[in-house]
C-alpha cells in the first residue's frame, strides 16, 4: 500500500479504528486494489468499495462521525451504505454469500465470510482486497491469482465461468468490458463459456445492459470490445441491427466492404478526435440502415441509397429499445447520421452558397462535429484516396466558413416574428403565418435576399397579396 495519497491513508486509518472498536474486520476490495497495481489514476470522484465480516451499514455510521464533514446515506434494501468525505466516495458492504434459482436474477443473500464475499466477485482481478485489520494492516489477499492475472493481462473468472456467468449475466458484459478498457484478453475457457451463454443476457435490464456498453463505447479501444461481443453473440442479442452490418455479397465479382468492421474503424477515427459519447454513438449508427438499403445495380455496382435517411428514422426506435436517451442527445445523434453524407456532396468548385446555406442550417451548432464524423468516416487504406477525402473535406470546411461569416446562418432564426406579421398584415393566427415564415426562411437560404430583418420585412409586404389570396 505504498504511495497511496496521504488523504487515502488516513482514511483507510480511520476504518480500521472504527471496524476494531465493533469488532467487524473489514477489508478494502474490488476495483480500487486492481488500479493501484495496474497504475491507473482517476480525476474527480473516487469511489472505494470496503467489505466487513458483519454490518456494513453500522460500520458505514461509525466512520461518518469519526470524519469531519462527512455525509452518510443508508440503503437498507441491499445492506449498503456510502460515506461521502472530499472527493471519496466510500462504499460499505456486509460480506454475504450469494445463490440463484434457475430463472432468476435476484439472488438469496446470507451473510458471510470474506471468502464468501470473494467467491462471488465477477473476475480474479476484482476479488483482490487489502486487510485494513491491526495486526496484518495492508496485507493483500489474492485467492484466485489476480495478479498473475494481472500481470498477463488476462480477463478469467475466479470460479467455473459458466457458475459465475448463471449467477448474474451480466458479468459476461463486464468481463469485455473490462478487457476493452484495459486492452487485456479474455482466457479462452471464460471466452466460451460467454459464447454458450449468450442467450441468457436476456433477462437483464437494459438499463445494466446499456450502463456496460456505454462503459465499452468510452474506452480507449472500444473495437475490441464490439469484436468480442459480436464473436460471442452477445451483440445480436441486444444490438441486432448493428450485428447484422456484418457480411459481404458478391455479384459478377463485384464486392462491397463489411460495414460492421468499417462501423468499427469510423468508431475508433472519432476517438482521435476527442470525441464524446455520443459523437461515438454517430459513428455507431452512421450507417446503421446499409442492410436493408442494398441493391445491386449493373455498371454502378454495390448502393445503399437512403440509408442516410432510413437510418435516422431508426435512431429513436433503437434509443428507446436500448435504453438511452430520447432528448436532446437522440435528436444530434439523429441528426448527424441524417447528413453524414452531406458534406461530400458538396465536394465541387460550382457547389453554390445556397447549398452551403442549408447545411449550416440543418447542422447548426452541431456543423463541426458533422465534419469529425465525415472525416472520420474515410477508412480507405489506399494513401493517395485518404490524402484527396481529406482535402475535399478542407474544402467544405472553408465554405462553410465563408457563407457562415457571411450570412451567420448557423442556428438561424426568422428575422420576422408571427407578433410582427399578423400586425403589419391585420390577420389572425393561421397557417398563413407559418406560410410567409417558411417564405422568408426559403429567400434567405437561396440567397435572394440578405439575412436581414429589414430585408425579410420588405420581402414579405412586397408579396403579400400572394400570401393573402
Amino acid at each position: 500500500m505504498e504511495n497511496i495519497p496521504a488523504e487515502h491513508q488516513n482514511v483507510f486509518t480511520i476504518i480500521s479504528d472504527a471496524a476494531q472498536e465493533l469488532d467487524c474486520p473489514v477489508y478494502v476490495v474490488g476495483g480500487y486494489v486492481r488500479d493501484y497495481y495496474l497504475n491507473r489514476s482517476k480525476q474527480g470522484e473516487i469511489d472505494i468499495d470496503f467489505v466487513t465480516v458483519g454490518s456494513g451499514i453500522k460500520l458505514a455510521r461509525k466512520v461518518s462521525e469519526k470524519i469531519e464533514g462527512s455525509s452518510l446515506a443508508v440503503y437498507k434494501q441491499f445492506g449498503t451504505a456510502q460515506v461521502k468525505a472530499g472527493e471519496l466516495e466510500l462504499e460499505f458492504v456486509g460480506a454475504r454469500k450469494e445463490s440463484y434459482r434457475k430463472n432468476s436474477r435476484k439472488p438469496i443473500v446470507e451473510d458471510g465470510t470474506l471468502e464468501d464475499d470473494q467467491l462471488r466477485r465477477d473476475l480474479t482481478i476484482n476479488a483482490l482486497s487489502w486487510s485494513l485489520n491491526k495486526g496484518n494492516f495492508g496485507d493483500l489477499n489474492d485467492p484466485f491469482g489476480g495478479m498473475d492475472d494481472l500481470e498477463r493481462a488476462l480477463i478469467r473468472t475466479p470460479i467455473d465461468p459458466e457458475k459465475t456467468f448463471d449467477d448474474d449475466p451480466l458479468r459476461m458484459m463486464r468481463a469485455i468490458r473490462f478487457a476493452s478498457q484495459l486492452n487485456f484478453r479474455i482466457e479462452e475457457n471464460t471466452f466460451d463459456a460467454i459464447t454458450e451463454m449468450s442467450e441468457r443476457i436476456n433477462i437483464i435490464s437494459k438499463e445494466r445492459i446499456i450502463e456496460e456498453l456505454n462503459k465499452i463505447i468510452m474506452s480507449d479501444n472500444p473495437s475490441l470490445g464490439f469484436t468480442m461481443l459480436f464473436k460471442t453473440g452477445l451483440l445480436k442479442e441486444f444490438f441486432p441491427e448493428m450485428h447484422n452490418l456484418h457480411g459481404v455479397k458478391e455479384v459478377k465479382g463485384v464486392r462491397h466492404k463489411d460495414n460492421f468492421w468499417h462501423t468499427l474503424k469510423v468508431l475508433d477515427n472519432v476517438i482521435e478526435m476527442d470525441a464524446d459519447l455520443w459523437l461515438r454513438w454517430s459513428a455507431i449508427m452512421h450507417d446503421i440502415a446499409k442492410p436493408p438499403t442494398q441493391r445491386f445495380q449493373e455498371g454502378a455496382g454495390w448502393t445503399f441509397h437512403g440509408h442516410d435517411a432510413l437510418g435516422a428514422k431508426w435512431t429513436k426506435r433503437i434509443f428507446r429499445r436500448l435504453g438511452l436517451p430520447l432528448d436532446e442527445r437522440m435528436r444530434y445523434v439523429r441528426k448527424l447520421v441524417r447528413l453524414h453524407l452531406r458534406p461530400i456532396a458538396l465536394v465541387s468548385d460550382e457547389v453554390s452558397d445556397s447549398a452551403i446555406r442549408r447545411l449550416i442550417y440543418e447542422a447548426g451548432d452541431d456543423i463541426d462535429d458533422l465534419m469529425k464524423l465525415c472525416r472520420a468516416d474515410v477508412t480507405t487504406k489506399n494513401d493517395y484516396k485518404q490524402e484527396r477525402y481529406q482535402k475535399n473535406f478542407d474544402y467544405v470546411e472553408r465554405r462553410i466558413k465563408e457563407v457562415e461569416e457571411k450570412d451567420r446562418i448557423r442556428n438561424w432564426k426568422n428575422p420576422l416574428s408571427g407578433e410582427e406579421i399578423m400586425k403589419a398584415l391585420n390577420i389572425k393566427p393561421s397557417r398563413t403565418v407559418g406560410d410567409i415564415k417558411d417564405a422568408v426562411k426559403e429567400a434567405i437560404l437561396n440567397g435572394d435576399i440578405p439575412n436581414e430583418h429589414d430585408a425579410a420585412f420588405e420581402f414579405m409586404m412586397k408579396h403579400k397579396e400572394d400570401f393573402l389570396n
